[in-house]
């Protein structure tokens, strides 16, 4: 019982901690100039990831690689289908150039490097395919590229003109507070919820695989879902955008970087179609700007991207 009464106060969490964490990264952002494309690739990224970062390493730790896996793969794709469609439909999403060159490529790129590492037996004389723990490092290796990028972009695009102007600058401690007070109520929230949705499925008897890429997916996927949401109801196109973005690179990168250096991820072949699905998915945007209005993702994009992510799940449940 007192798993299903977590599992309802997780999402009261989730709501109020991403609100109180956008408002203090805006403020942020606001007081120093700083790009608010910098700050949802950064902070609020991370902030939204700590429910994928905590799975997976209980996963790696408990060698339950297929949960650690599909947790990933479904929370990459539930951000780029569900939590873009749910936000252009709230607002819609005009796209920077920075992010329609490098991020959105970059994402696409980690992508591409975890299906290679995965497929490719590199570090071992072992013919199983898995995620080593050098494959680990190269991973981490390329998120610290990640970072010197935004730490580039924070120093070249730092003159605050594209943000908001109705963002109060709170005192820097109570800033500080926020994003911390937010992110504690988005870590329990999204552990709680996840705690609950996977004592459901174990219930009626669901693979561990079936659960990563749905429930457990979509569980760790509701902070960067009510963030987005959030920052879209308020107008922060750029956090909304960017924390999409931003979260599934330190998926890929970070959390799955981590896993596979706390332990080796053993790697299905079947999850070969999830890399391929997360590729569409990170193109899908960049084919879907010049329908509609130009360099945005607008209502009807937003429509495509829900009924193809519900197209997506039924195929799960018919293969899991």
């Amino acid at each position: 019982m007192l798993v299903y009464i977590l599992f309802i106060i997780g999402f009261v969490l989730l709501i109020k901690g991403a609100d109180v964490l956008v408002e203090g990264a805006s403020s942020i952002a606001k007081r120093y100039n700083i790009s608010e494309m910098v700050v949802g690739l950064t902070i609020v990224s991370f902030g939204t990831s700590l429910p994928e970062l905590i799975i997976n390493i209980l996963s790696s730790m408990a060698g339950q690689s297929e949960l650690a896996v599909g947790n990933v793969f479904g929370s990459n794709v539930a951000n780029l289908l569900l939590i873009l469609g749910v936000t252009a439909l709230i607002c819609p999403l005009p796209i920077q150039r920075n992010t329609i060159l490098t991020e959105i490529p970059f994402s696409l790129i980690a992508t591409l490097l975890v299906g290679f590492l995965a497929n490719a037996v590199l570090f071992s004389n072992d013919s199983e395919l898995h995620i080593s723990r050098p494959d680990g490092f190269i991973l981490l290796f390329f998120f610290l590229l990640f970072m010197a990028y935004i730490y580039n972009i924070s120093k070249t695009n730092n003159d605050g003109s594209d943000q908001d102007e109705e963002i109060t600058v709170m005192p820097m401690g109570k800033s500080v507070m926020f994003i911390l007070l937010g992110g504690c109520g988005l870590f329990l929230g999204g552990k709680w919820v996840v705690d609950g949705a996977i004592n459901i499925a174990q219930t009626f008897g669901l693979s561990e695989s079936f659960i990563g890429l749905t429930i457990v997916a979509i569980g760790t996927s509701l902070p960067e879902l009510v963030t987005s949401a959030m920052a879209a109801y308020r107008r922060n196109i750029d956090i909304a955008v960017g924390n999409v973005v931003g979260s599934n690179i330190f998926n890929l990168l970070w959390i799955l970087g981590i896993s596979a250096v706390i332990n080796p991820i053993p790697f299905s072949v079947v999850s070969n179609f999830d890399i391929l699905m997360m590729i569409f998915a990170s193109t899908l945007p960049i084919l879907a700007m010049p329908i509609g209005k130009r360099n945005t993702i607008d209502r009807w994009n937003g429509i495509l991207f829900l009924f193809i992510y519900i197209g997506y799940i039924f195929f799960l449940i018919q293969r899991g």
